[in-house]
């Protein structure tokens, strides 16, 4: 049977419709599938939480933000005699601070920058090496029969005296000090000054790193302190390591401003070493934040150290430490805890630490100029070639990066004491041990300042801590197997004065016994042929090397030495 035709185009529909709704359901399908997949994924997930706090910035950029303390470069200068001007830094501008400033150049990460092995020959460090360096104006050099070297002065006092084979100089300063430093080739070393203080270094290692321990003996006191040895132009250097690190909040408190100028009382108006150096130092009346507190603390704990040590008799006239000094060494004592703080997160996070970048490598390296406050006396060369000495206190600026190959950085004496002290705005030629030694002296005291400000906040007038800043310190990896103060250290500071004494006795016998035990120092003299090495076996290291090519140029102070495939040809 036929279909009826008049029904045809209900079942032509009927069957489209039903096409139609398979398809959809079809393509649904997946969908759908998907979708439940997606919301029993999201069933297991945990809930989504509060984003967490943003850490407050590290010093992590190659300069300090605009917002802080800037300081710029010192100015070319057209002669090197003419003392330069201080070099001021811009004045903090107001409105949101960041809460750390970047000690960190272009160019050197924040963790270890692997150096040169430390050097092995201690001869480097055992006195300024008579004979391979330029002596002050009016000094001169002899040799006794027994291979000491004496460097005497205009006067005919002695300056120095080295004996190589005994690891062992003695200096004895302008101000009427002696000084005796021993030197082992184990980097081990006792270094005694005024009335048997000093300390005593030993070495150890740590994670196959090596650290030198140093137990500082002062008024029968003992102490310890750690450091890390680094090689930088063929000197052995040591730069402080803190033991104890303070919650990053802590470093941002002392970092930036206070809300108020904070009066405090220090204490110390009756002490005698305060009434010696009244001339000199004033306390601030009012701190308006941290950096400028430790830099007062600084000074004082400087001056009261040197003053028990024995402190030579100050000038009638003295020169006061000037507001805008005091205020450069503020700045510099906030870069140093800005420097604190990227170390501290570097040992939480387990990162070695480059000794040459927490020491004076960074400082050289940089266009910013930095200040030193010395801790004990020293004898530089000033310009024209005089000494003069510089005390503890004393404040000197950087001046520019030294030569690349140069062993002594320039700096100028912002503020001395007068008298026979090195002249304010005077030049001097700082070698860079010593260099070291005091940026060692201004962190040191920076860190036990910042241990005295954490248990003072809130009281005396300062201003209280938020509570990030009042978490225990925490201890420095290397510190956990560290030894002990050394209980020897003040029989081995004895020890070694009697040994200088007898080295003094020795060369004045000598001296006295009619005979010409002492001569003069033969020049030394570079022959065609020689080699680099025995060059520098000589002469010491050169300011400046040029390398042309096959041919290499070493540059001395009034010397240069041209040298083909490693051998001299010429010496002009």
């Amino acid at each position: 049977m036929r279909p009826n035709s008049s029904n045809r185009p209900h079942t032509n529909r009927f069957a489209a419709l039903l096409s139609r709704t398979l398809v959809l359901l079809v393509c649904a399908f997946p969908l759908a599938f998907a979708a439940d997949q997606n919301a029993d994924e999201k069933k297991k997930k945990p809930a989504p939480t509060a984003a967490p706090a943003k850490p407050a910035p590290q010093p992590q950029r190659p300069a300090p933000p605009p917002s802080a303390p800037q300081r710029s470069a010192p100015a070319a200068q057209p002669a090197r005699q003419t003392p330069p001007s201080v070099v001021r830094p811009q004045q903090p501008t107001p409105g949101n601070r960041p809460a750390y400033t970047s000690p960190v150049p272009a160019g050197r990460p924040s963790t270890v920058l692997r150096t040169n092995p430390p050097s092995a020959n201690p001869a480097a460090n055992a006195g300024r090496g008579f004979g391979t360096a330029s002596l002050p104006s009016g000094n001169h050099a002899v040799r006794a029969t027994n291979g000491t070297d004496v460097r005497l002065r205009g006067n005919g006092q002695r300056a120095e005296i080295v004996s190589p084979s005994r690891g062992i100089a003695v200096q004895h300063g302008l101000a009427g000090g002696r000084r005796v430093l021993v030197e082992r080739p184990d980097h081990s070393r006792v270094f005694v000054e005024r009335r048997g203080q000093g300390y005593v270094q030993s070495v150890y290692a740590h994670n196959g790193r090596e650290f030198a321990h140093r137990t500082y003996v002062v008024n029968g006191q003992s102490y310890d302190r750690f450091y890390r040895p680094y090689s930088y132009r063929g000197i052995y250097l040591n730069t402080y390591s803190p033991v104890l690190y303070y919650p990053t909040g802590f470093y941002g408190w002392a970092y930036n401003p206070w809300m108020s100028p904070a009066p405090y009382a220090w204490g110390f108006a009756g002490s005698p070493w305060y009434a010696y150096y009244g001339g000199y130092f004033r306390p601030e009346p009012m701190y308006p934040n941290a950096s400028l507190w430790l830099a007062d603390y600084m000074f004082s704990n400087s001056l009261m150290s040197a003053y028990q040590a024995g402190a030579p008799p100050m000038p009638d006239s003295q020169v006061a430490v000037s507001p805008e000094v005091k205020r450069l060494v503020a700045d510099e004592v906030r870069w140093q805890i800005a420097l604190e703080n990227s170390e501290a997160q570097a040992n939480a996070t387990s990162q070695e630490i480059d000794p040459g970048s927490s020491g004076i490598v960074r400082m050289l390296d940089g266009d910013a100029s930095h200040v030193f406050v010395a801790g004990r006396d020293f004898d530089f060369v000033g310009t024209g070639g005089a000494e003069c000495a510089v005390s503890a206190g004393d404040v000197l600026q950087l001046q520019g990066r030294p030569d690349q190959e140069a062993t002594a950085a320039r700096l100028i004496v912002l503020s001395g004491k007068g008298g026979s002290e090195c002249a304010n705005g005077s030049g001097v030629s700082v070698p860079l041990a010593d260099l070291q030694e005091m940026q060692n002296h201004m962190r040191e005291t920076i860190g036990q300042g910042m241990g005295e400000l954490q248990k003072q906040q809130g009281k005396g007038g300062l201003p209280a801590a938020p509570p990030s800043a009042t978490g225990a310190p925490v201890k420095a990896a290397f510190a956990e197997l560290a030894p002990p103060p050394d209980p020897t250290a003040d029989a081995q500071l004895s020890q070694q004065f009697q040994a200088a004494d007898q080295l003094e006795r020795e060369t004045a016998v000598e001296s006295q016994s009619g005979g010409p035990t002492v001569s003069p120092v033969q020049p030394k003299e570079i022959s065609l042929g020689q080699t680099q090495d025995e060059v520098t076996a000589i002469l010491g290291n050169p300011l400046r090397v040029a390398n042309l090519g096959e041919k290499k140029a070493l540059f001395y102070k009034d010397m240069k030495v041209l040298l083909i495939d490693g051998k001299v040809v010429d010496v002009q």
